[in-house]
């Protein structure tokens, strides 16, 4: 078949194809294309056929009082900081499994911290501190895994420690639990504001706290971060870890409960 030939028979396909209702055929040509793919992020929603896509995590630090002063700081003067994880950081763990999560390169001092996560339906900027969780759309519960030694090691050199905190699968979490479907208590709360938050390894209790206990409230972090970012759908926030925090090893089993969700469950691999 000719040059000719072939541009006859293209023609009248694309015809046939437009007559078909099939115009976005032509759209589709034009669009821009990637040389490869990347997959989105995202997390299955508690009682839905959706899916929660990640935008960004945000993550606070030293937000109980006696996990600060483990850390070395005074929760008394300390104003909130925040850091991010990368969105592919997230390792997602279904209800009732035990994931096995991989210990990661370069540290010998691998730490677990259990945490309240907040996930947003909209944001904003400078988002007043009483409409603050009307932006969440759910929550999770989830873990902010960190390589302690170089976290610290970068940090006496006053250099950014992403590097201990924003690794691969430094984020376990569960589904996403609207807040359409949360209660708390019978008490008519919908949003997570109090309850236990207990951590175990191996069985054995290493964090135990309520999240009443928190410096800055989930709606306070969310009224602090939207004076440095928009926040958007989409984002979720690491809401801080209670005290106690410590090091696991290989064949390790962690179990993190927060009243109101399911529990979440790793091993060390």
């Amino acid at each position: 078949m000719d040059r000719r030939s072939i541009l006859k028979t293209s023609s009248a396909a694309l015809g046939g194809a437009l007559a078909a209702g099939c115009a976005s055929v032509a759209a589709d040509a034009n669009a821009p294309r990637s040389p490869f793919k990347v997959a989105s992020i995202t997390l299955p929603i508690a009682g839905s056929a959706e899916v929660f896509p990640v935008r960004r995590i945000y993550c606070i630090g030293r937000n109980y009082a006696a996990h600060a002063r483990e850390m070395g700081s005074d929760p008394t003067r300390e104003p909130p900081f925040f850091f991010q994880k990368p969105t592919d950081a997230v390792q997602f763990v279904a209800i009732g499994t035990v994931a096995d999560h991989p210990y990661p390169s370069l540290t010998k001092n691998y730490h677990y911290e259990l945490e309240l996560v907040a996930a947003l339906k909209s944001g904003g900027t400078n988002i007043p501190i009483d409409q603050a969780l009307q932006h969440v759309y759910g929550y999770a519960i989830g873990l902010d895994m960190t390589r302690r030694d170089l976290q610290r090691g970068m940090g006496d050199q006053k250099k950014p420690w992403e590097i201990g905190k924003s690794f691969d699968m430094s984020a376990p979490i569960g589904p996403i639990h609207p807040v359409a479907l949360l209660g708390s208590g019978g008490d008519g709360q919908q949003h997570i504001t109090k309850g236990r938050i207990e951590l175990k390894v191996n069985g054995q209790t290493k964090q135990l706290a309520d999240l009443s206990y928190m410096i800055w409230s989930v709606a306070e972090q969310i009224s602090k971060l939207s004076e440095a970012f928009e926040l958007k759908a989409g984002d979720i926030i690491y809401s801080g870890t209670p005290e106690n925090v410590g090091p696991v090893v290989k064949g390790d089993v962690l179990l993190g409960h927060i009243d109101g969700l399911p529990e979440l469950s790793v091993r060390i691999v």
